[in-house]
């Protein structure tokens, strides 16, 4: 096997790690990587179904075409970075989830659980990135790290990840490099920017709604990119969201038209196109002023979202249809392409809401047409770092006709809760 040596300018131009090569060469941060040929995949009891992977018809992580308004963008070669990116992770995220092992899963120290794929997935858009946006500093605000993957006992599962990462890599033929276990630590630690209202960071959700990944549910690949503190772009890649409408089945799919990526820049509008590759098509939030006749999202998980004042909501709009329920992002792209008409999300008293857990719904929906806001009808401010720190109680989303009354509304249950007698 080849030795393990730092990426250099020469490493770079003789090792074909690129097909086609940008103009300038990025230094990576990742000091381990290999050319492809020395990799081997091991054969493990996870890792028995790739035949049944090679024969499904592979996401087209290099064939994400555009349309006229997005490659006239200054973000044009961003947006086609993101894209191939999330494509590339849905595609370990995929795999991960149909063989998905008890082993797959940890917790980490907040009781969520984190999967091999929340990792792989984490890795594979810090490489694409870096591999394909050759201007600037590289910085990213991203959910994980390695803490629990650098202590004793972690070596399986690490290998596990590198032989997931790597295989994708060799699947897609994108990319002739190979990641060694370091490599692998290094490139999920390049998420831990602190974001800020200077420059521009990546926001990398790998896995948003991984409960419903793992119980093989909705789950979206979320990646955004601030630019002086504002959300500029953003993609999500949701493999198990159906093509068609999903407002009458409460999230679940049904046949084989799965697998889909929204996308939107600033300025340019929100698309949506197949996870393998289909050409963009414009999206917008549903034209519905009666809320009436208003469907509503809202999570899966009751432990997320504070029902009683969602269904307060709902029945002071006198919406009719029962909510929507579905865990992730997708709920974003489900908006935005009008399968319903509003999104409520109020966590319960204490939680701080993550940046990479709204940044590309949020411009999905706004380029859409729609309207995001906190429940007192405010802009969300994604500048302040990691967290929403001054988000006012909860999170809604609907049309411009709709959001006056949602608002309305919102306020009274608010009020309602806080003035109603404890419990206890």
């Amino acid at each position: 096997m080849a030795a393990r040596v730092g990426l250099s300018h020469a490493l770079l131009a003789s090792s074909s790690l690129a097909r086609n090569p940008p103009p300038r060469a990025r230094l990576l941060p990742y000091p381990t990587l290999l050319p492809l040929p020395t990799y081997r995949r091991s054969v493990s009891a996870s890792a028995s179904a790739l035949p049944s992977l090679r024969r499904r018809r592979p996401f087209a992580a290099r064939a994400m075409s555009q349309p006229p308004e997005a490659a006239g963008s200054p973000y044009a070669a961003e947006l086609a970075a993101a894209k191939k990116a999330v494509a590339l992770a849905a595609r370990l995220c995929q795999t991960v989830q149909q063989e998905l092992v008890q082993s797959d899963v940890q917790s980490k120290a907040d009781k969520t659980p984190v999967t091999v794929a929340d990792y792989g997935s984490q890795i594979l858009v810090s490489l694409v990135l870096n591999m394909e946006v050759t201007s600037g500093s590289f910085s990213m605000v991203a959910e994980e790290d390695s803490e629990d993957l650098r202590k004793e006992g972690a070596e399986e599962i690490l290998e596990h990840i590198t032989d997931l990462v790597n295989e994708t890599l060799a699947e897609d033929g994108s990319f002739n490099i190979s990641l060694s276990q370091e490599g692998i630590l290094s490139a999920i630690d390049s998420g831990k920017s602190e974001g800020g209202p200077s420059g521009r960071h990546w926001v990398l959700d790998p896995i948003d709604g991984t409960k419903g990944f793992v119980r093989g549910g909705q789950y979206a690949i979320a990646l955004a990119l601030l630019d002086e503190g504002k959300v500029v772009l953003g993609v999500l890649g949701c493999p198990n969201l159906p093509l068609t409408s999903i407002c009458n089945l409460n999230g679940n799919s049904s046949g084989d038209q799965t697998g889909v990526l929204f996308s939107a820049t600033i300025g340019c509008g929100a698309e949506v196109q197949s996870l393998d590759g289909s050409p963009p098509q414009k999206i917008s939030v549903c034209s519905i002023d009666n809320p009436v006749n208003a469907s509503f999202f809202e999570s899966y998980e009751g432990a997320h979202n504070m029902r009683d004042v969602t269904g307060s909501i709902a029945e002071k709009l006198g919406v009719q249809a029962p909510p929507v329920r579905i865990d992730s992002q997708a709920k974003y792209g489900a908006l935005a392409r009008g399968d319903g008409a509003i999104y409520l999300r109020f966590p319960h008293k204490g939680y701080k809401e993550k940046i990479w857990d709204h940044a590309a719904g949020s411009i999905v929906v706004t380029e859409a047409g729609g309207i995001v806001t906190d429940a007192s009808g405010k802009d969300l401010d994604f500048s302040k770092g990691r967290c929403l720190d001054d988000l006012d109680t909860g999170i809604v989303a609907t049309n411009k006709q709709l959001m006056p009354s949602l608002l309305k509304a919102v306020q009274e249950a608010i009020k309602e809760k806080n003035q109603a007698p404890s419990p206890l």
